[in-house]
């Protein structure tokens, strides 16, 4: 029942919970501690990026969905053990 109160996601909202159902589910395919590093990074970006940008600005979304689909396509390799930390933006004050 409650669900068919909840509001629809619009296509964009799919993409950017799918993007982080990915490096959620690539990240449990990593060690232990990486995979604890990696989820940390996400959520972090995530939430960042959900409380700083304007949901109207699809421009500056839709780049941060190409980026991240790099970054989970580089983090599914192989010989890729941890997401690097350089990828999250820090802002002065954060540092």
């Amino acid at each position: 029942m409650g669900a068919s109160r909840a509001q629809k996601l619009s296509g964009i909202q799919k993409q950017v919970l799918s993007l982080y159902r990915g490096f959620l589910r690539t990240a449990r395919s990593k060690t232990p501690e990486n995979q604890a590093h990696i989820e940390s990074l996400v959520s972090a970006e995530f939430r960042k990026n959900a409380q700083s940008i304007d949901r109207k600005n699809f421009l500056h979304i839709e780049y941060l969905l190409r980026r991240g689909k790099k970054q989970l396509d580089q983090l599914k390799t192989v010989d890729s053990v941890r997401l690097s930390s350089s990828n999250v933006e820090l802002s002065d004050n954060q540092i």
